[in-house]
């Protein structure tokens, strides 16, 4: 089949149909995983437990996606349409027993295995779902967008940031419309929806008819293999630039709402949530549709983290955040080093796979990007309790309108990840090599 008529087709070979949607209605749906702060506290005070308590949930979700992206790549790989029933399924599961296990802990206070479920559904079961929804449609959509491959992964990452900008103020009304018990409702109501609007792309997700995916590996084109045909080191960089970039923006995001009421903005913290998930979509589909008239997309890790590096300095520099209160310009310097560094972040996220694919080739990239998302699972136990852990050992805790907060805290935090974002960029300039396009191009000059 041509690519006109897979252009101009009906709906069973329309790319938009067969492709970009389906892979919306997954990431979209997964990614209200990053809506967790929305309801983290109302979980705590509902089943009478700390905050920090609860926040291993999370912890627990992220590394359960990579892991599971890691481990079952290779089932990605083989069938799209398993894997994808796979995610709706262990997502919907995942969300109900959440909601299970918070109304049971409502009627017993204090209860462990209450807290427990909530690892186990909100973390395990959630996170296999995350894993293998993430996975499922990104190959899918590099096939179809052959010609445009940062553009279309992009485009479905995008959808997984934005999930936070659009489900908030949705889950925000549901708590407060709900009444008595409306945490465990939201949780079983939209374990339906997101079951619905998962299972509904699942059913359209399908690879082009001329791809035909090899019934099985010849000796020599193990994933291990596949990461031999370049230095070794070549992976690793990669590998250790994306775990730095999640475990950084992590750091800062995790404190984003406490950094924005240190410099006198608590009552824009929901206008800020929303346009700071605006921005980390907006760099998954930006930064990944610019990558695509790059010769080589390893340059887009570059501009991140230069970008990264400068913008945290000023705020080192200027003590920002502990001096913002009342200084309009540092207030403005904070507030754009939240929207690069989720700019940033967002970024990294889309042009993984894109980067892989020009490196090692089309053939096992499901199975390659899902190892290189165990980056993603170490990283979401490293970057929020990291960040949690200095602001609870580092400097002291001040009353700034009414809210307490830490303002050497935050800004040690800038610190430390200042000095990762250097690391990262050393290895994308150094172990990272360019891709065979760019050498082409290169050549060819």
């Amino acid at each position: 089949m041509s690519n006109n008529e897979q252009k101009t087709g009906g709906w069973r070979t329309n790319k938009w149909i067969r492709a970009a949607i389906p892979a919306l209605l997954l990431h979209c749906s997964i990614g209200t995983v990053y809506c967790w702060s929305i309801f983290s506290q109302e979980i705590a005070d509902y089943i009478g437990f700390s905050k920090g308590a609860t926040e291993w949930a999370f912890s627990f979700a992220i590394f359960f996606l990579g892991m599971s992206a890691a481990f079952l790549g290779n089932v990605v790989e083989k069938d799209i349409h398993k894997s994808s029933l796979i995610a709706a399924i262990c997502f919907a599961v995942g969300m109900a027993g959440t909601g299970g296990f918070i109304y049971y802990g409502g009627l017993h206070k204090g209860s462990m295995l209450a807290l427990i479920g909530i690892y186990v559904c909100y973390g395990l079961i959630m996170g296999i779902g995350l894993g293998t929804g993430y996975l499922s449609p990104v190959k899918t959509l590099m096939l179809w967008f052959a010609d445009r491959k940062g553009l279309a992964t992009g485009l479905a990452v995008a959808g997984f940031g934005a999930a936070k900008a659009i489900a908030s103020p949705i889950m925000q009304s549901m708590l407060e419309g709900l009444g008595e018990g409306g945490i465990y409702k939201m949780f079983l109501i939209l374990a339906v929806v997101y079951f619905v609007m998962m299972f509904v792309g699942h059913l359209l997700l399908k690879k082009p008819d001329d791809w035909h995916e090899p019934q099985s590996k010849e000796k020599g084109q193990g994933i291990l293999d596949v990461i031999k045909t370049k230095p070794i080191m070549n992976y690793v960089g990669i590998w250790l630039m994306f775990y730095i970039n999640i475990t950084c923006g992590l750091a800062l995001i995790s404190q984003e709402k406490m950094i924005v009421k240190c410099i006198g903005l608590a009552s824009f913290v929901g206008v800020i949530s929303t346009v700071s998930a605006i921005f980390n979509a907006g760099g998954r589909l930006g930064l990944s549709a610019l990558a695509d008239k790059m010769k080589d997309r390893n340059t887009i890790y570059k501009i991140i983290f230069v970008c990264s590096i400068v913008f945290t300095g000023l705020v080192i520099l200027t003590n920002g955040i502990k001096n913002g209160d009342g200084n309009t310009a540092l207030v403005i310097l904070v507030l754009a080093l939240i929207m690069v560094v989720n700019a940033g972040y967002g970024g990294g996220f889309s042009n993984v796979p894109t980067l892989l694919s020009d490196q090692y080739g089309m053939g096992s990239i499901s199975a390659l990007h899902g190892i290189t998302l165990s980056a993603w699972g170490f990283a979401g136990l490293t970057g929020n309790q990291m960040a949690n852990w200095i602001v609870n050992h580092f400097g002291e805790w001040n009353e700034v309108h009414g809210v307490m907060v830490n303002p050497v805290g935050y800004q040690t935090v800038l610190y430390v990840t200042i000095v990762l974002y250097v690391v990262a960029l050393i290895l994308s300039m150094v172990f990272v090599r360019p891709s065979d396009k760019a050498l082409e191009a290169k050549k060819a000059k």
